[in-house]
């Protein structure tokens, strides 16, 4: 897996990584260790200077010493989030509080952090998702550029109908017209993003029916809202969109068998629920189905991933998503749903077991 993904930054576009780092031991280090892997590196000594540097040129990502003079790293990347906030920003450091560096990860100050001494293996991994989230980044933009372009041209549209219409019954009738359009895009949307899935790993997308069939009972039977059973078959729909950047062949062994995948590789899968999330969000009108996704592989007792969450710390709709998804992948048989009832409390929540078997089963 390592080749292959040294083979793709080999034939991409060079990245171009700051590094700045007050030890010149340390720079030299982290430049010769990035060169050899296929990035262009520009080290800078000094946080001050380096801002001058980010004004005059774009980085993909940028990489920060915590103790320096005059500034501190996370402030540096503070200002840097300003400067380029498309770059990913990475923190080095050798005494801080994990709450301190917890707290700048979530109010997206920095993407990551590395302990200094470092594995080279595990530094290059995490520049390695770093870059893969930047590119990601910038591919949303791309898109969220066309949708604002399509947007304005449909608004023109609009505002000359609008001129045209002379009567009040005329004007509901449009906004009538616009709510249909509104929820066919939401429509074509989901579907664009399934049949992308289908095209790049069918396996999945034939998951993803099953579990929107699942949860589609699941949801009656609790009787949730109409909006939170759209949200949940939607999340259903859209969980593992976040893994159609990854490798066929690694996707393909994650679900065979999620013990045949290296420490690197599980690193990646274990990131598909956050890029899966983004995704989501970027399309607009699906923050709920966002936070769904981010969370489905979240485990009642905290041994999920990508956050650690556990029992009410986890979003309902997402408990939901979870117990289903683990029965589809389980192979969705007997001894599936014995595993997943067997888990009720530990791994999954009680309420989402519950509503899973009565819609397989018939259990009242």
């Amino acid at each position: 897996m390592t080749n292959t993904l040294e083979s793709s930054i080999s034939n991409a576009p060079m990245h171009h990584i700051l590094v700045v780092d007050d030890e010149e031991i340390v720079l030299v280090a982290l430049r010769e260790t990035l060169h050899r892997d296929g990035y262009k590196v520009v080290a800078c000594s000094s946080a001050i200077e380096a801002l001058t540097i980010l004004k005059q040129q774009p980085f993909s990502v940028i990489i920060s010493d915590q103790q320096m003079p005059m500034i501190t790293g996370l402030e540096f990347l503070s200002q840097v989030k300003q400067i380029q906030p498309d770059a990913t920003r990475i923190l080095i450091t050798a005494v801080l509080s994990l709450s301190t560096v917890i707290d700048a990860i979530n109010k997206g100050e920095i993407y990551r952090f590395v302990v200094k001494p470092w594995l080279r293996e595990d530094l290059l991994a995490t520049i390695r998702n770093a870059v893969q989230r930047y590119e990601l980044v910038c591919k949303n933009l791309v898109l969220q550029a066309t949708t604002r372009a399509m947007n304005e041209k449909l608004s023109k549209l609009n505002k000359a109908l609008e001129e045209q219409v002379a009567t009040v019954a005329a004007q509901n009738k449009e906004l009538e017209q616009n709510s249909t359009a509104m929820a066919d895009n939401f429509q074509h949307a989901v579907e664009l993003s399934t049949h992308l899935l289908q095209a790049c790993h069918p396996s999945l997308a034939e998951y993803a029916e099953r579990t929107v069939s699942l949860c589609r009972g699941m949801g009656a039977h609790l009787k949730l809202a109409r909006d939170e059973r759209i949200t949940l078959e939607t999340s259903a729909w859209l969980q593992d969109i976040g893994l159609i950047n990854l490798p066929r062949d690694l996707v393909e062994r994650w679900c065979k068998d999620s013990g045949a995948v290296s420490t690197d590789e599980r690193a990646m899968i274990e990131r598909h629920p956050v890029i899966a999330a983004e995704m989501a969000v970027f399309k607009g009108g699906l923050n709920d189905v966002g936070l769904v996704i981010r969370a489905h592989h979240e485990r009642h007792d905290g041994s999920g991933y990508p956050s650690r969450l556990k029992g009410d710390e986890i979003p309902p709709l997402a408990r939901l998503l979870a117990a289903a998804t683990a029965y589809v992948e389980s192979g969705h048989d007997k001894a599936a749903l014995q595993k997943i009832e067997h888990g009720s409390g530990t791994t999954f929540d009680p309420t989402a077991v519950k509503a899973l078997l009565r819609c397989v089963r018939g259990d009242a």
